[in-house]
């Protein structure tokens, strides 16, 4: 098979390889009472203003499906005309200045776009009543007494610290979070929005990726974006410095680290499709998967987020006229890697230990410098 050659098989399945145990509650490095949140009121028009110029992020990937219907917003701008209070929001900080809405994104963009004329209301009084008379009316078609109400609406605002510690941030993320069900890779991807996950769904959306996970990865979860996230992670961070078992908290510097070196993300694209098509061309449909150690034998199993790890990363050492001509080789080495007891052990249980991480990182490194001497 020619290392770059095209091919696509899509499907949806279970994978294995990742301990989601992650570390309850607050744990003991930071004190239950830490204040990671504060409160502050701010005006509509404030807010609005800040959402012009940036500092608001209301765009998250998995958000853009989710819209509230033109009924839900007039309701929501009715209620501000009337002084009903509304739910509190909450937010967090970037390293950055900028905020990532974690409760309240419909809302915000709702004042957002009837300010700036978007959309009309569309109010209805009950069976044999008169027309609402507010109906149909634009922001600017408001009495300027009514225009000034909303844009005075007072908005509680409970922000997130930025340097609160990752687990924390997620764990509040989930506790609050009043719209749709978010995974914690959603999450991620809305509080490092930037170079970091742009970069993140262009890569889940190549065609090497595609070809190396068999698309088995679920798109709509940002399952495929975690497991790019922990390549990037290992690549950048190396697998020696994580500690703790707390995954979340390495994905999570990754992330800033990306964000923060834009300039690396280039060659680091060249380097991750370099991988992936060394992975397909070495082991094809059964790449990142246990099944690679008997591909003639038996059916492909699901996909390996722990050999994801190992693999992605290691492939990136080696060049293309090396992995050719050590084909054989390669093949041979970690089919018997998968089989040793103890690397198959580090793939299958506890896999996000701090133990578990760096014996698998170590046996794969070891087997594929033997085949490549």
């Amino acid at each position: 098979m020619n290392l770059d050659s095209t091919k696509i098989n899509e499907s949806d399945e279970e994978v294995e390889g990742d301990d989601d145990s992650q570390p309850s509650g607050w744990g003991s490095d930071y004190p239950l009472d830490a204040v990671f949140v504060r409160s502050e009121q701010r005006t509509v028009s404030e807010v609005v203003k800040r959402i012009k110029a940036g500092r608001y992020q209301l765009d998250p990937d998995f958000q853009r499906d989710f819209v509230w219907p033109v009924s839900s917003q007039s309701r929501l701008i009715e209620s501000c005309v009337m002084r009903i209070p509304l739910p509190v929001f909450y937010v967090a900080e970037n390293y950055d200045g900028r905020i990532a809405v974690v409760d309240g994104l419909q809302r915000l963009t709702t004042f957002e776009r009837f300010l700036r004329g978007d959309f009309a209301l569309t109010l209805k009084n009950g069976i044999d009543q008169p027309p609402h008379a507010l109906n149909g009316f634009k922001f600017m078609d408001l009495p300027l007494q009514l225009q000034e109400r909303i844009e005075d609406t007072q908005l509680t605002m409970y922000i997130l610290d930025a340097k609160a510690p990752e687990r924390a941030k997620l764990d509040i993320f989930e506790r609050v979070n009043s719209g749709i069900s978010l995974t914690r890779q959603q999450m991620r991807n809305c509080l490092f929005n930037g170079p970091a996950t742009r970069w993140l769904r262009e890569s889940s959306e190549s065609i090497q990726f595609m070809n190396a996970s068999g698309g088995s990865l679920q798109t709509k979860t940002m399952r495929d974006r975690e497991a790019i996230n922990r390549f990037c992670a290992f690549h950048f961070l190396n697998e020696s410095t994580y500690k703790g078992g707390d995954m979340d908290d390495y994905l999570a510097k990754s992330l800033q680290f990306m964000n923060e070196n834009p300039e690396e993300l280039e060659r680091l694209t060249t380097l991750f499709n370099h991988s992936m098509q060394a992975n397909f061309f070495l082991f094809e449909e059964h790449a990142f998967r246990k099944s690679l150690a008997k591909p003639n034998n038996s059916a492909r199993s699901v996909l390996n987020i722990a050999l994801f790890d190992v693999f992605s990363v290691i492939f990136t050492k080696y060049t293309k006229t090396d992995i050719i001509s050590n084909a054989h080789k390669l093949r041979a080495a970690c089919q018997e890697l998968i089989e040793d007891t103890t690397f198959k052990h580090s793939i299958t249980y506890s896999t996000n230990s701090t133990r578990q991480v760096r014996t698998r990182f170590a046996l794969a490194r070891e087997a594929i410098s033997e085949a490549m001497s």
